[in-house]
């Protein structure tokens, strides 16, 4: 069963300062995350059931298999992107951990 790790971030104040973070930092420390399968980053634009948008970007992290995610969650590489996501979104992340 594949597991992913859903990062759900609300509008920074400068969104492409963000962006230009997000892209140049944080997606290479993502990488590098072990057993990572796939990373998807998703911009959002419209909420299609009226009203405020609730998140910015929400970036799913895909993973083989439970084991796969612990490992990879106990990492340095993961730690790593954990203390950079703190540097540019502290406030504004939420994290998910999900089955497919």
């Amino acid at each position: 069963m594949t597991v992913k790790l859903l990062a759900m971030y609300t509008r920074p104040e400068d969104p492409e300062l963000f962006l230009a973070h997000y892209r140049d930092v944080h997606t290479p420390l993502v990488r590098r995350v072990p057993g990572l399968v796939k990373l998807v980053v998703n911009r959002v634009d419209a909420n299609l059931m009226g009203g405020d948008i609730p998140f910015f970007l929400i970036a799913e992290m895909h993973f083989a298999d439970e084991d796969a995610f612990d490992v990879a969650m106990g990492s340095p590489e993961n730690r790593a992107a954990g203390k950079d996501v703190m540097t540019f979104a502290k406030g504004l992340v939420t994290m998910l951990k999900v089955h497919e």
